[in-house]
């Protein structure tokens, strides 16, 4: 008659337990103490500020103390490090993970696997980082790779943490390019970068910090940058329902602690870069590439922006796998960070509409640069790139020691990388803006898009159109493609072989009636038929 008894004292324990919404880990602590279990990623240093400068800040465990001097009541705060969202999931789907950090794509397979158990459903609470335009994500080949755009990796072995921003990143720009025949292997970052270096794959497609980190110790060259798929790239916190229910306190200490966090890098980035690279391991150079004034977007704010790229990327996952269909609207709550902004004397409203970095160099965002000194506690921040290679000079001749320089650019995107890095898109960029600096009357430009996928070609023709209307010049542009031309030109000179005279010279009406583009078109064709003919 006594086991049962036993079995059913056991199970009724259990119940107990799990009904309060504390993680599992918390039954080891001793009675009265609350056990507050923080799953992180140390590399991803876009989420720094629920993450590695929050934990070696100490701001969370400030934040609770303050609350046991009043209460009583005292916390235990452990942090778990890891390499992806993958495994912060699994263990709050274990409910041993109370809040946990992450991408965009790990956010939601968090949601949608959590979804079923009461226990370990989750919510996103705040933004840890985002990029208006997907620049945290890249993918990179080897050094010594022939590869030059995402078209030279069909058939090609490709290293990816399924299911993380990196792998969606590679999906995506494979999908839009209409590339096939793309294997991915499912990785760890440093396995990734260990199989590329070894010649095991073909390509690396991973989240921010790992691809700049190669391409910074000379192991990788970026051959397609997220921006250009122009879309919002994000990361975030989650926290278990049944958690922030039971103890409300905690999650608002926590998003309390976050700004904490946000303050102090926003207000001191180098020394934030300085303390994040001792976490980390990373190089403070590449941390604060990121990190720095002008990077990536240290706003907690659940943006309207960035909540409907989330729905986007609900259907995108649904397209290409096996995904629980999530409800964003209910998946996002800002409850907890509104009262936050509230008790800090903050109007969260006017900070959800704000789109502007909170981090910003002084001068044109689009020109200010930095050069960093070794030695030096700060950054010295010039004017415009020009300033910045005279500074480089002065510092150079007078026996300093140059550790790092940046170039913001926000309009082309191709600042932060070296030349040897840049990928077949961002490399015309840069002849873009050299073509175009200093207002030049005109601009001559043979064939610049020829070379490039179909999907990077149209984005370079939107933004040749758009520079153009922001910076007018006559540009003389050759092409062999006749709808290229119609997109591009105001007039259309056909030639014929060398030596030969001008075959027709056609005017492009503005602005650019479907009939009317036949029409011109067809007296294009026909002039290029009788040239073909007079040769």
């Amino acid at each position: 008659m006594k086991r049962p008894a036993i079995a059913l004292a056991s199970v009724v324990v259990a119940i107990a337990a799990l009904a309060s919404g504390c993680s599992l880990e918390s039954l080891s602590q001793s009675s009265g103490v609350v056990n507050v279990v923080v799953g992180y990623q140390s590399k991803t240093i876009n989420t720094v500020t629920a993450g590695t400068l929050l934990r070696a800040q100490g701001y969370l465990e400030r934040r609770l103390a303050d609350i046991t001097t009043r209460t009583g009541t005292k916390y235990a705060v452990r942090w778990q490090d890891y390499d992806t969202g993958a495994p912060i999931t699994a263990q709050m789907l274990a409910e041993k993970i109370d809040i946990g950090s992450m991408g965009d794509y790990p956010m939601l397979i968090n949601g949608s696997k959590t979804q079923a158990n009461p226990l370990a459903k989750t919510e996103i609470v705040s933004i840890t980082g985002y990029n208006p335009k997907g620049a945290l994500n890249m993918v990179v080949v080897a050094p010594g790779s022939s590869a030059t755009t995402l078209n030279d990796l069909a058939g090609s072995k490709v290293s990816a943490s399924v299911g993380s921003a990196g792998h969606g990143t590679l999906m995506r720009a494979l999908d839009r390019a209409g590339i096939k025949g793309v294997e991915v292997l499912n990785q760890q970052p440093q396995v990734g970068a260990s199989a590329l270096e070894s010649g095991q794959v073909q390509g690396l497609s991973q989240f921010v910090d790992w691809p700049g980190l190669l391409v910074y110790q000379g192991k990788a060259k970026l051959l397609y940058d997220g921006a250009e798929l122009n879309l919002p790239t994000l990361h975030g916190v989650v926290v278990r329902r049944s958690y922030a229910a039971s103890h409300p306190e905690v999650l608002g200490a926590f998003l309390q602690a976050q700004l904490d966090a946000g303050d102090f890098l926003n207000s001191k980035p180098l020394e934030a870069a300085r303390i994040v690279a001792q976490g980390s391991g990373l190089p403070q150079e590449v941390v604060y590439l990121y990190n720095g004034p002008g990077g990536t977007s240290f706003d907690t704010t659940l943006k309207p922006s960035l909540v409907e790229a989330l729905k986007n990327d609900v259907s995108y996952l649904k397209s290409i796998g096996d995904f629980a269909d999530l409800d964003v609207s209910g998946f996002v709550q800002d409850g907890p960070l509104r009262t936050v902004f509230g008790a800090r004397g903050l109007n969260y409203d006017a900070a959800r509409a704000a789109t502007t970095n909170p981090s910003a160099l002084r001068g044109d965002p689009g020109l200010a640069s930095e050069l960093w000194l070794d030695g030096a506690d700060s950054t010295q921040t010039v004017a415009n790139p020009t300033s910045l290679l005279r500074a480089v000079r002065d510092a150079t001749a007078r026996g300093a020691k140059v550790r790092a320089a940046y170039v913001p650019d926000a309009e082309l995107g191709f600042g932060d990388y070296l030349p040897k890095s840049l990928s077949g898109g961002m490399r015309q960029r840069v002849q873009l803006a050299r073509g175009l600096a200093g207002a030049p009357r005109a601009v001559m430009m043979d064939e610049p898009f020829g070379a490039l996928d179909t999907q990077t070609r149209t984005a370079m023709q939107r933004l040749l159109i758009d520079t153009w209307r922001a910076h007018p010049t006559t540009i003389v542009f050759v092409t062999h493609d006749v709808d290229e031309a119609l997109l591009l030109g105001d007039r259309i000179a056909v030639l014929g072989k060398a030596g030969q005279p001008l075959r027709a010279l056609v005017d492009v009406p503005e602005p650019r009636v479907d009939r009317q583009r036949a029409a011109v078109r067809a007296e294009v064709i026909a002039a290029l038929d009788h040239s073909a003919v007079a040769a």
